[in-house]
């Protein structure tokens, strides 16, 4: 018989088993390398979550009237309103900040609620869609919106509302095109843009004549 070419131990190891050889080796050095970061910041976030766990009783001033809400200090002002206050008027849309529906006013800003922490608005003014009548007299922008009907299935017209309102009251609304700008933060899955448009240059022309 003709003896092998090469004894078994030196014999050459096939591609496949040289390249699995070598990723576990790289893998166990990966890992090894970022063991002591992940555990680092698994502890950070462990000694974070035991900051924000817990209800806490918070105050808020809302249409000018002060309103005490048991919630943790990771609620959003959103689910503050909606699910603690039964303020609905303000939608929850995408709850990402995407859409506006969920727009309010926070010291006269406008700030998308879904992304905004119940507990740091405390000791500020903050006006929802509720808040904007006077008793039975609409707000001008109300006002232009159901004149101009800026609004189909509804759902975005509180948000696109107190945008418009702040919009107004910024400045950003004496062209078309600058309140086209300015409003673009608030969707309106209808397309109903030209009236909600129309709506919010017609307060800003009145309030620009005085």
């Amino acid at each position: 018989m003709q003896e092998d070419l090469f004894p078994a131990s030196d014999a050459p190891q096939p591609a496949d088993d040289s390249r699995r050889t070598f990723m576990k080796q790289a893998g166990g050095i990966f890992g090894f390398a970022l063991a002591a970061p992940l555990a680092g910041q698994a502890e950070r976030l462990t000694a974070y979550s035991k900051t924000t766990t817990g209800v806490t009783t918070l105050t808020l001033r809302i249409n000018g009237q002060p309103r005490t809400v048991q919630a943790e200090p990771r609620v959003t002002l959103l689910d503050a309103l909606r699910e603690r206050l039964d303020l609905t008027g303000t939608k929850k849309g995408c709850d990402h900040g995407q859409c506006g529906a969920c727009t309010v006013l926070v010291d006269g800003q406008r700030v998308n609620s879904c992304l905004t922490l119940a507990i740091t608005t405390q000791g500020k003014e903050i006006t929802t869609i509720e808040g904007l009548a006077q008793g039975e007299a609409l707000h001008p922008m109300q006002e232009a919106f159901l004149k101009h009907d800026g609004f189909q299935c509804g759902y975005c017209t509180p948000g696109q509302i107190m945008s418009g309102v702040a919009c107004v009251k910024e400045g950003h609304a004496t062209t078309d095109d600058q309140a086209r700008e300015w409003m673009s933060g608030n969707l309106c899955r209808c397309g109903a843009y030209a009236n909600i448009l129309a709506a919010v240059r017609e307060v800003a022309t009145q309030q620009a004549k005085g």
